[in-house]
């Protein structure tokens, strides 16, 4: 009895210790938290986002930490499905205890988190979406933006298009996600088309496709069979079926010029389309990753090789990267216990700064986005390389197979 009693306790006092290890270690690190998809069809855009802000910190924690503390990820699967997106927050949140959100793949799932990111005062810091929803007037003070918008994204496409590419507004058409990151990309590009002239949205041709499928078809056909002579289509959408899309356009004889916004991931685009991805534009948000004498660039790709991340460079990977050096540009500037109210007001007195990629920053009270470059790549012979639309003739000649 005496020796049961004897083993009781040592399990007892061995629980105990596990608890106060954990209890130590959480209070040793800082928690940042992301609900991304890990796993879906578009999981792999939340793998890339969530390898390339974990590099991020693999270089924050090799160089000390923050105030000598660990600053870990957890990071938990919504699939890309709005409805999982409260039970992730609200662990992240209250059981996890995060000083911030960062790095949330999707607009959707970024909306569904608001209520909880502005009910806890939680800092939503560099969300993978370029919805205008994020980006109000004045800011939602828990929203700190990195990327430039869709709208920025797309009133780019639109302005090549038209003022290098000679084309007219009823010869773009919009394919896109039948959900709000759709809805943000087609607002946004009819708002760009009226300054160029359009007067009646029903003069451009808008296809559509479910979340989460490869339902393509439908949208094509309609495309296909319109009237209007199509030359351009931009695609706001996940990178399998906007490949599909593009796939199955070429083989019937489709002579247009493809565009897809950021969000598509240009590599995984590139990869399901193969030898029928030349011509195919893809804006970006953070630099071309063959960017020559781009510091943030270089950092990354060295840190990449450094920490042996496994897989390759790209360009979503290096978004989380940058935003996570972005958020410790804030947090190394906190005295002091690091409260989620601090983190904010550490982002918005950053001012106008430099983190390498070749433009100026900003963030403040008054402006919670801090890039608002995008930048050109098409894809060419497997590879996907920087663009520049003044080059736009000579690729739409080409897709047209005219001299």
């Amino acid at each position: 009895m005496g020796k049961t009693r004897f083993y009781n306790l040592a399990v007892i006092g061995s629980f105990i210790l596990v608890v106060l290890s954990s209890v130590a270690m959480a209070e040793d690190s800082l928690v940042l938290g992301m609900s991304t998809a890990l796993t879906g069809p578009t999981a792999e855009l939340g793998l890339r986002m969530r390898d390339g802000v974990m590099l991020g910190l693999e270089r924050v924690n090799d160089a000390g930490g923050i105030q000598g503390r660990r600053v870990v990820l957890r990071a938990y699967d919504d699939g890309y499905e709005p409805q999982r997106v409260a039970q992730n927050l609200r662990r992240l949140v209250e059981d996890d205890q995060a000083v911030a959100i960062i790095g949330n793949v999707g607009t959707p799932t970024a909306i569904a988190a608001l209520p909880i990111i502005t009910s806890h005062g939680v800092p939503f810091v560099a969300p993978f979406t370029g919805a205008g929803l994020l980006r109000k007037t004045p800011p939602q003070r828990y929203v700190i933006n990195f990327r430039a918008s869709y709208v920025q994204e797309v009133t780019t496409m639109i302005r090549g298009l038209i003022e290098q590419g000679g084309i007219r507004p009823d010869e773009i058409a919009f394919f896109t996600q039948r959900d709000s990151y759709g809805d943000a990309g087609y607002v946004g590009g009819v708002t760009a088309l009226q300054h160029y002239g359009l007067h009646d949205v029903r003069n451009i041709l808008h296809v559509r496709y479910e979340r989460n499928t490869l339902a393509v078809e439908n949208a094509l056909a309609d495309l296909v069979y319109s009237p209007r002579n199509i030359r351009a289509v931009i695609m706001v959408g996940a990178y399998a079926p906007c490949a599909k899309f593009i796939r199955l356009a070429k083989d019937v004889g489709l002579k247009a010029v493809f565009l897809n916004v950021s969000f598509v991931g240009s590599e995984l685009l590139l990869n399901e389309l193969g030898e029928q991805g030349d011509g195919v534009i893809v804006t970006q948000v953070v630099p071309p990753l063959t960017g020559d004498g781009v510091p943030i660039v270089r950092e990354y790709l060295a840190d990449f090789k450094r920490f042996n991340q496994a897989g390759r460079p790209n360009h979503v990977g290096l978004e989380g990267y940058i935003s996570t050096r972005l958020l410790q540009r804030a947090l190394v500037q906190i005295e002091g216990r690091v409260t989620r109210e601090l983190v904010v007001d550490a982002l918005e007195s950053l001012g106008s700064f430099d983190l390498g990629l070749g433009v100026a920053l900003q963030l403040s009270p008054e402006r919670h986005q801090a890039c608002q470059q995008v930048w050109g790549t098409y894809f060419s012979h497997g590879q996907t390389v920087p663009f520049a639309w003044e080059t736009l003739p000579k690729l739409l000649k080409a897709q047209r197979g005219t001299p």
